[in-house]
């Protein structure tokens, strides 16, 4: 599939050097083959997280039909193992210290989803692991631990996915180098694929649009009061956070980018009002003028409105000042966990007798 320039540049910067790379010149890698994307990134340890060494990112729309079909379809798994056999083609280019590979909603659902994973070992070699939404929430969580500030008590943390949306509430650490808490977590079978498939041109409407964000947040109030969220922040210390492809183009069109640019994007905070304004702006435009859009491209054109929806049902039920943008997810939170695991058994090991 041809990539539009909205993602080759999102690809291009999928995750920017954080940092030089250790002298062991070890490297890792992780895969993610969600609902609508599969993602690869390969990464050396830094002082301060990791550098990246290459990645790949290719829309495969895996989900695409399983809501009525219950299964993955045949055009579906063609187009996924086409892209992991471009991902086998990359691991086999270097030798690894880490290797995880997860599949996420769609294979969740589907009824031939162990088929498919078995398929994959067989025709590429990759391994794929089915993780539940609370893996998600806790990989998501691992990913943007870094960008909590002093002060901060605790974190609301969504991810709008393509076949789910992942909420993580969050209690930070209490000394730094140390990894958060998942205090709870919901997620919710409802993503911006599955919207799309089930509303269609609905969203693109307002009576449409307003009833996908009346059931998302019918389905957060009883998270909400479980944990009593609304008071905690309220009280203050609780930063939301969003790491997901409709907060980050809200960020792109609150900071009107020319093009996508991942370094711009990634750990700024919105101001809740700005990013409330770009999503009506959003709204407002057609198809053709979103497709047109350098933050959103052909390829998203469908899903953006549906993300905006659980966004603004999220806002409805936790309505804070900011918004911190998180263009970081799955992937960076396998690779922070193998390399803290290594650093840790090295920790562990006795020194060696010369």
């Amino acid at each position: 599939m041809t990539e539009t320039a909205p993602q080759l540049a999102r690809d291009a910067e999928a995750a920017p050097p954080y940092g030089r790379a250790e002298a062991s010149g070890a490297a890792y890698a992780a895969l993610d083959l969600g609902t609508n994307n599969c993602r690869l990134l390969i990464a050396s340890p830094s002082q301060t997280g990791f550098r990246v060494l290459d990645s790949f990112s290719r829309v495969v729309r895996l989900g695409e039909g399983l809501g009525s079909s219950g299964q993955l379809s045949a055009a579906s798994i063609d187009r996924a193992l086409a892209a992991l056999g471009a991902c086998a083609d990359k691991l086999a280019r270097r030798p690894l210290r880490g290797f995880e590979a997860v599949a996420t909603e769609a294979c969740r659902q589907a009824s031939n989803g162990p088929a498919f994973i078995a398929r994959v070992e067989a025709e590429t070699g990759i391994r794929l692991r089915i993780i539940t939404g609370r893996e998600e929430a806790e990989l998501a969580m691992e990913s943007c631990a870094a960008l909590l500030e002093p002060g901060d008590r605790r974190a609301l943390l969504f991810d709008i996915g393509g076949g789910s949306t992942e909420i993580a509430w969050i209690r930070a650490a209490a000394r730094p180098g140390d990894v958060p808490e998942l205090i709870g977590y919901i997620s919710l079978p409802i993503g911006v694929v599955t919207l799309s498939e089930r509303c269609g041109a609905a969203c693109f409407t307002e009576k449409g649009f307003f009833s996908v964000v009346d059931e998302v947040a019918a389905q957060l109030e009883g998270f909400d009061r479980l944990h009593c969220i609304g008071q905690e922040i309220h009280a203050g210390g609780v930063r939301l956070m969003g790491t997901s492809g409709t907060v980050t183009t809200l960020a792109g069109v609150v900071m009107a980018l020319p093009r996508y640019r991942r370094p711009l994007v990634d750990g700024s905070t919105l101001d809740c009002e700005a990013a409330d304004a770009a999503l009506g702006d959003l709204f407002a435009m057609g198809r053709a003028e979103l497709a047109a859009h350098p933050c959103v491209g052909p390829e998203r054109v469908d899903y953006v409105l549906p993300g905006c929806a659980i966004y603004a049902a999220i806002r409805r039920i936790w309505p804070t000042r900011s918004l911190r943008v998180a263009d970081r997810g799955l992937r960076e939170g396998m690779l922070l966990r193998m390399m803290r695991a290594d650093r840790e058994a090295a920790r562990r090991s006795p020194p060696r007798r010369r």
